[in-house]
């Protein structure tokens, strides 16, 4: 799906009142009881089922972000780069609160939550991160070494040893 919030017109950073009012607007423009036309109102019957969709997501990202301890988004660059930080500070939790601040989604942001994932052993989950970034780059090697370290990670951890080791709690290291 495309960015929300520019199906609806309106700033990623835009709080719930601000979605709902783009939305109502949107709504009367393009409602296609408005229209007499067959063509324009099959085109408008696909435009309002996209502008629903947006309005349910941007809904749900405004709404998850009036609840943040961090309300501010930032650039997905800079919320990768403080990820990282995070991340080198062995603080996955805070990492990830900081990677949920970007007000986009980019490869890039896939792989850094991929990568933090790894950390906490949510090695499934983490295989998923890998493979949205790999679909949005099909040609990154490191999205790739990702995707594969998630796999073999799961693998092993299934095994006895692996159980035991998480039963204990004892960290798995990523062997070089």
């Amino acid at each position: 799906m495309n960015d929300p919030f520019a199906v609806l017109g309106i700033e990623p950073t835009s709080d719930e009142e601000a979605v709902r009012r783009a939305y109502h607007a949107c709504a009367r423009k393009y409602h296609p009881d408005q229209f007499q036309d067959e063509e324009q109102r099959e085109a408008a019957t696909r435009r309002m089922i996209a502008m629903n969709e947006a309005y349910e997501a941007a809904l749900k990202l405004a709404a998850s972000r009036a609840y943040s301890p961090f309300r501010e988004a930032m650039p997905c660059e800079e919320a990768v780069k403080l990820a990282f930080r995070m991340l080198e500070r062995r603080s996955p939790e805070s990492a990830l609160r900081q990677l949920l601040r970007a007000s986009t989604r980019t490869a890039d942001w896939y792989y850094a939550q991929g990568t933090i994932l790894m950390e906490m052993e949510q090695f499934t989950s983490a295989h998923q991160s890998f493979r949205e970034a790999i679909r949005m780059d099909p040609n990154n090697v490191d999205y790739r070494r990702g995707a594969l370290d998630a796999v073999v990670a799961e693998r092993k951890s299934r095994t006895l040893l692996g159980r035991v080791k998480h039963a204990l709690g004892i960290r798995q290291k990523k062997e070089e």
